[in-house]
């Protein structure tokens, strides 16, 4: 299993950015794969975007040409750019580990980090 630490979110205006964190350990990080999830107060968690084992990304239409998914194996950590910044944005954002041998019954979660924008 994979233990997963959110860093990075906070207070933002509008137009800025951020860029969040999540630090894994406890398994084989290169062999999972992950992605970010952001749930905004009164909605359903949505899909932010996702990258592969073998680096190949996906973000959702609302952050399009906006945000950054990478990953560094070496030090066991995904990263999620996020760059012009809309108030609409404001969730807390989760980071997710799927096993790529396994699936998606050993699916893991962090405990997730604020990101406000807000002027």
């Amino acid at each position: 299993q994979v233990q997963l630490v959110e860093s990075g979110g906070g207070l933002v205006q509008p137009g800025g950015s951020l860029r969040l964190s999540c630090a894994a350990s406890g398994s084989i990080f290169a062999l999972y794969n992950m992605a970010w999830y952001r749930q905004a107060p009164g909605t359903q968690r949505e899909l932010v975007a996702t990258i592969t084992t073998d680096g190949t990304t996906m973000d959702a239409d609302s952050v399009e040409g906006r945000f950054t998914i990478s990953r560094d194996n070496a030090k066991n950590t995904v990263y999620l750019q996020m760059n012009s910044l809309k108030p609409e944005d404001t969730a807390v954002y989760y980071c997710n580990a799927v096993n790529s041998v396994i699936g998606h019954a050993a699916t893991y979660w962090g405990r997730g980090t604020q990101v406000t924008v807000s002027a």
